[in-house]
């Protein structure tokens, strides 16, 4: 398309979709959250097992981060995001009325699975529409829409369910997906054409993936970036637990940490752009990684010893989600250097190996975060530090660190 072609509406039109379907993740994660206790209360279960749900969710978007890479080359843009924006919606549905814990951790992976169309087709999408020069701009301009929907979705969250109950967080959930399906349906032009050639067996698709995985560039900084990552997963699962059971805070205050919590990640990746004018992106995750096993040690020092209260917590918990706002760019930038020509294969690996960890993070909190924040520090702290020591010995295996590669799609991670 060229510059002459996109004019200022519709360069409007196609961020505010594309940006909404970048936002319909981060809504369906955080929007139910202050709702635990009172999810907890209805389905006669506990806050621990409601967080399954998270887990579940988590495990949903890793295997649907694989799944739709190939099914958006083979069969266009549209028609994929279609049916999973239409799976989406009835699983949304499904939540409103859901009675039992089961069924509810059920949904919620379906839900997962539809949501993840949008997420991986508006990436998709971003390189289809826009001319090469303009892509890391659009980039930033989706990566502030993520950046804000953790702080005004447990907010708007916190509001809904003191006010109306938690299922009516999931009958917006639902709206949200009716609107974002119809927009998308009418604005959104068909982007790509579908590619017959590309086949959905999984033996090729497999021995692809595999073949990403045994560059040491891509398994240090992958593997490093998701088990740091993973103390994200690990503070969301455990925040709901936390502040409302431990610390004793209502729906509507919880969502206003959690909207503060998520301006440190926000402020610390806009410092990370400043830094890597001095520094470069090797530096940058070394010193985010050691500065992170200082905080978490220290967490799990004072968390032993008791001598935290809430204003504490939220002190640490802050710098800890800061370090990962600036490692976090580095690492998928640096994972994804290497590949010029399997870009979108290597950045959905990438997200699958991220959520899978986060899965798996949440899932730990669900088992062992009950009535004490000794076990989210323990896990916070094993996972910092094995990431850098994945970090240090990786590095070993790497001949030479990569940049950026031949052609420009590496802007994708900004």
């Amino acid at each position: 398309m060229s510059d002459s072609e996109m004019t200022q509406t519709r360069y409007i039109k196609l961020i505010l979709i594309l940006g909404s379907l970048t936002a319909l993740g981060p809504f369906s994660i955080d929007m139910y959250l202050p709702g635990f206790a009172g999810i907890a209360k209805d389905l006669n279960t506990s806050v621990a097992n409601v967080s399954m749900t998270l887990s579940s969710y988590f495990i949903g978007i890793s295997a649907g981060q694989l799944l739709y890479g190939p099914l958006l080359d083979r069969f266009g843009r549209k028609k994929p995001l279609f049916i999973g924006l239409l799976v989406y919606i009835f699983a949304s549905l499904g939540c409103v009325f859901v009675t039992d814990i089961d069924t509810f951790i059920g949904l919620r992976f379906i839900q997962a699975v539809g949501s993840c169309a949008a997420t991986v087709a508006s990436v998709s999408m971003v390189r289809d529409l826009f001319p090469v020069k303009d892509i890391p701009k659009v980039f930033s301009l989706l990566m502030l829409v993520v950046g804000l929907s953790p702080m005004l979705a447990p907010t708007i969250g916190g509001y809904v369910t003191e006010d109306y109950g938690w299922h009516t967080v999931f009958f917006i959930l639902m709206c949200m997906g009716i609107v974002i399906l119809i927009a998308a349906q009418i604005v959104l032009p068909n982007s790509y054409l579908p590619d017959t050639s590309i086949s959905l067996k999984p033996k090729p698709i497999i021995s692809n993936f595999i073949s990403i995985l045994k560059e040491p560039q891509f398994y240090t900084y992958a593997f490093a970036g998701a088990i740091a990552f993973s103390g994200l997963f690990t503070y969301v699962a455990a925040s709901p637990i936390l502040f409302m059971d431990i610390f004793e805070v209502d729906a509507k205050t919880y969502g206003w940490i959690f909207a503060f919590m998520s301006l440190s990640f926000i402020s610390a990746s806009q410092l990370n752009s400043l830094l890597l004018r001095k520094f470069n992106s090797e530096q940058m995750i070394l010193g985010a990684l050691v500065l992170q096993a200082v905080i978490s040690v220290l967490f799990l020092i004072l968390a032993m010893n008791e001598l935290l209260g809430l204003y504490e917590t939220i002190a640490i918990l802050f710098l800890f989600l800061a370090c990962l706002g600036i490692s976090n760019p580095n690492t998928a930038g640096l994972t994804l250097a290497p590949f010029s020509r399997n870009a979108g294969s290597a950045s959905a690996l990438m997200g699958a190996i991220q959520l899978g960890l986060g899965a798996l993070a949440s899932f730990a909190v669900g088992v062992f975060v009950k009535n004490s924040m000794l076990p989210m520090v323990w896990i916070m702290t094993v996972s910092t530090i094995l990431a850098l020591i994945i970090l240090i010995l990786g590095k070993r295996n790497i001949k030479k660190t990569i940049t950026t590669s031949g052609d420009e799609e590496i802007v994708i991670v900004h």
